[in-house]
């Protein structure tokens, strides 16, 4: 965490401490469009790992991992993860520099939003595409889907599968929001019939687009987890029973030391995985696995642990409890459950370790 890093930390936490999560999810968009704004024209968020010629600060994913961690945190609803971490390397990694410089700037200015359409799996593209570019498909579980602008769709085609830009109004796209397990965080399902479509670039980096979504969906967890922990702790130090805080009792204090361990092996698991991907490091995507494995479950076990230790008002409404209950469940499914990665892991470290 260099001064630079902190510094983006600082300033994020004090303009999203003004905001309200339970009200931004009432709202049509399901986030506050206002505080987005902010974030993007103040401190530049959409575009911290966009290059400078097309409008971004020129930093890197690690200054977006700590931004997400930050958002994370709070569970603050937002495009943060689906366009400004996922969009904006899908758009750098397609290698079309037209569709960057027609399309970036806006983004990082706040003033476009786009999502990629993928389930996060380079083997499982549902949509097709035709030689003119047309697009037939069905995608669930798309992220920011009902605000979006522009819908980048991995599809296959005869000559390759590869990335296209649809425009979100455009004819044959249809856009359902079904009602989500997690308010924090709107899925949309998308149907593409016939759609029409601009071809961007070969998608031959499919897997690394993977790793980045994993890796930066691990930000938001640790953030989350991290603040999970911090409010559990607060509560047993002020809940009584027997006449004394609940925090004394040690089989409780044992459960807060597990729940720490976990927070630090998250959070390691986290940054090394983000710190592979900006050093180019080889083993990059085992790393990206591990991280989505161990911080999907990891946040899970804290975000349980959080509504067992506040008791009763853990399930009401009024309390936060449940939310983070809720994006701990929703966040591990997204790009692939925990056991589609191990069973990714086994294949790629453990079996060719086996047969050496």
């Amino acid at each position: 965490m260099t001064a630079e890093r902190q510094a983006l930390r600082d300033a994020l936490r004090g303009l999203i401490a003004g905001s309200s999560t339970r009200a931004a999810i009432d709202t049509p968009a399901g986030y506050d469009t206002g505080l987005w704004a902010r974030l993007c024209k103040e401190i530049g968020v959409a575009g911290l790992a966009v290059p400078e010629s097309y409008g971004g600060a020129g930093a890197t994913l690690l200054e977006t991992h700590v931004a997400l961690e930050e958002l994370g945190r709070s569970l603050t609803p937002g495009p943060m993860l689906g366009c400004a971490a996922l969009a904006t390397q899908a758009l750098l990694r397609s290698g079309d520099a037209d569709a960057c410089a027609r399309l970036l700037p806006a983004i990082c200015a706040g003033e476009r939003l786009a999502t990629v359409a993928w389930s996060g799996d380079p083997d499982d593209l549902p949509c097709t595409a035709t030689a003119a570019g047309r697009l037939t498909g069905e995608v669930a579980h798309v992220l920011d889907l009902a605000g979006a602008d522009t819908l980048l769709v991995p599809a296959r085609a005869d000559n390759g599968t590869a990335l296209y830009e649809v425009d979100a109004v455009a004819p044959g796209v249809t856009r359902g929001t079904p009602n989500p397990l997690d308010p924090t965080r709107r899925l949309g399902v998308l149907h593409l019939d016939d759609a029409p479509a601009r071809r961007l670039g070969d998608n031959a980096t499919l897997g690394e687009l993977r790793d980045v979504a994993c890796v930066a969906l691990s930000a938001e967890q640790v953030g989350a987890a991290a603040h999970a922990l911090a409010v559990t702790v607060d509560y047993v130090q002020v809940r009584e029973q027997f006449g004394r805080p609940i925090g004394t009792f040690q089989s409780l204090q044992h459960r807060l030391a597990e729940a720490h361990v976990r927070l630090e092996a998250i959070r390691s698991a986290s940054y090394a995985a983000v710190d592979a991907l900006v050093s180019g490091a080889a083993d990059a995507p085992e790393r990206a696995a591990v991280a989505k494995v161990v911080c999907s479950e990891g946040l899970e076990a804290i975000a349980a642990e959080m509504v067992q230790m506040h008791g009763g008002i853990a399930i009401t409404w009024e309390h936060d409890a449940h939310l983070y209950v809720r994006r701990a469940y929703s966040s591990a499914q997204l790009f692939g459950a925990p056991a589609r990665h191990i069973d990714r892991l086994s294949k790629e470290v453990i079996a060719p370790a086996r047969t050496a």
